[in-house]
């Protein structure tokens, strides 16, 4: 009998982690999962719904702390960077962006290039669609391998770059940036984060489900993963249904209520450039590989009743 893959995430208290957390558990006849996570209250709390799971190893520590990354590292097969100091706190401190975001990354090279075989470990960063920054129309198309330009002020974007960067130079053998776009919301509070106002009306996104992003993760560690993906860049996107503007993506959510964008907001209320986003030419690569998408955008909608609620 095969002995099981060890798994190691970051992120898992995270909309995207706890998805991935999930679906690896689901797979515990193969794999066993091993979490670092903040010792906060509510990291305590969040993860005690998990804790007597046998798959999964909890390691209390901090993501810029070298010896909490070498630990975790130490004994795994796959390393999925996914946490992040995301925005909008990473705009306010853009010192402890980098020190989260770069920090984290390089630690983990590091611990990858101390085990005694580092070629054998496989390591997933999660990027984002920061990177390209602003891509309003008549622009919005993008692809991997258009330029690099986060858009002005925005620190998430600038410190995410550097990690991605840090991470191609490495020169691991098993390497990989997967790009996250707009992850549909699967908490209602996350519909009232100020951030929501940071986006032009206009802006476009091809969003993906939370629930798409855990299987994602869950299934770039299989075996049938071919090797030619690894030491590439990759877009994490929906498809075709999920390419919404904003004002069509607000009209979705508030339809259930009975009233739409206009009837709520007034456009001059949102930023009118300078945020992120863009619908890819290339997205369809990344899940002729990982087959994790599992619905449209439609199928979604309907499911939730509201496209925020699980």
């Amino acid at each position: 009998m095969l002995s099981k893959k060890i798994i190691f995430l970051t992120g898992a208290t995270g909309t995207m982690g706890e998805e991935g957390l999930k679906q690896i558990l689901s797979r515990s006849d193969r794999f066993n999962l091993r979490v670092l996570v903040r010792p906060s209250a509510k990291n305590k709390a969040f993860m005690s719904r998990y804790e007597h799971d046998a798959a999964l190893e909890i390691v209390w520590g901090d993501l810029c702390c070298y010896d909490d990354i070498l630990r975790c590292v130490t004994g795994a097969d796959y390393v999925l960077h996914v946490g992040a100091f995301v925005s909008p706190e990473a705009d306010k401190l853009p010192q402890r962006s980098l020190e989260v975001n770069l920090g984290s990354t390089m630690n983990i090279i590091r611990a990858i290039k101390a085990q005694p075989d580092p070629d054998a470990i496989k390591l997933v960063y999660i990027g984002t669609v920061a990177e390209t920054g602003c891509r309003l129309p008549p622009i919005h198309w993008g692809r991997c391998g258009d330029p690099i330009k986060g858009s002005a002020f925005d620190y998430y974007a600038v410190s995410k770059i550097a990690a991605e960067r840090a991470v191609i130079e490495s020169g691991l053998k098993h390497w990989v940036s997967l790009r996250q776009t707009g992850i549909m919301p699967s908490k209602e509070s996350a519909a009232r984060e100020p951030i929501i106002f940071h986006q032009p009306p206009q802006n476009l996104l091809e969003w993906v489900t939370s629930i798409e992003s855990g299987l994602l993760l869950a299934n770039v560690c299989e075996d049938w993963v071919p090797e030619k993906f690894w030491r590439g860049i990759y877009n994490i996107g929906g498809g075709e249904s999920f390419r919404l503007n904003y004002i069509q993506y607000f009209d979705d959510m508030l339809k259930p209520f009975g009233f739409g964008f206009k009837d709520v907001f007034e456009p001059r209320w949102f930023a009118r450039f300078n945020f992120h986003g863009q619908w890819y030419t290339d997205s369809d690569a990344l899940n002729d590989i990982l087959r994790f998408r599992v619905m449209t955008y439609q199928q979604y909608t309907l499911a939730r009743g509201r496209p925020w609620r699980r």
